[in-house]
């Protein structure tokens, strides 16, 4: 068994098991976009970032893939993890406006805008469709392509792809394509309907290396009655 300290509990967990299954194990939210049980962890969205270590030595790392040390102090909902999320989300908003995953993330983290030029792009490159084709239906129709700013997902040469079997799975899993045919006004990077501007929190202290990490918040569950 592995032993660590995550926002200051001692968790105990099996050897070869990540920060995100240990974090999650303990009932801390930890939001992930390319992640999905059953399939390779990947780390390619980043929102899992977690801070451990101490001092100025203390780090982020993708909690879906790195694997939980003896010793190690992990931090789910420190200030600088929280920046780091939100940085990420605007990054997310910017390549697929249309995302309502996207969307529902960016509000729950309090992301009113983006920063950065849209483009409107209809995939993420979280990779989950190419796991989901070749470790659960085992036909490896689809993966990635080209480096740098031409990777892209599809089938070898754009051709259809003889071990496809016309599943769904791969749309199923997508966290980008939801709203792509439903979705009217592109530019509106986000629709702020379930935007709490005012919400009712009851008056807490927050330090810098802990914040709220509760979903929902416990105040405002309270304040609701």
């Amino acid at each position: 068994m592995i032993t660590l300290t995550i926002n200051g509990l001692p968790v105990s967990v099996d050897e070869g098991a990540t920060l995100l299954e240990a974090a999650r194990g303990l009932g801390f939210p930890i939001p992930t976009l390319c992640h999905m049980d059953g399939l390779t962890p990947y780390g390619a969205c980043r929102l899992c970032v977690v801070e451990i270590g101490e001092g100025a030595k203390a780090k982020l790392v993708s909690a879906c893939t790195y694997t939980a040390e003896n010793g190690l102090k992990v931090r789910t909902a420190s200030s600088r993890v929280l920046r780091a999320r939100r940085m990420i989300l605007e990054l997310l908003l910017a390549s697929c406006p249309q995302s309502k995953t996207v969307q529902d993330l960016a509000a729950a983290h309090e992301v009113r805008r983006q920063r950065f030029r849209q483009e409107y792009e209809n995939c993420f490159l979280c990779g989950l469709c190419a796991r989901m084709c070749a470790e659960q239906m085992m036909a490896g129709a689809i993966g990635f392509r080209g480096r740098g700013d031409r990777r892209s997902i599809g089938t070898p040469f754009d051709t259809p792809a003889e071990t496809c079997r016309l599943c769904g799975g791969c749309m199923y899993v997508c966290p980008a394509c939801q709203l792509r045919c439903t979705y009217t006004e592109p530019e509106k990077a986000i629709c702020g309907g379930c935007a709490n501007l005012s919400p009712p929190c009851l008056e807490k202290k927050q330090f810098d290396d802990m914040m709220c990490y509760m979903s929902p918040c416990v105040a405002c569950e309270i304040n609701k009655h």
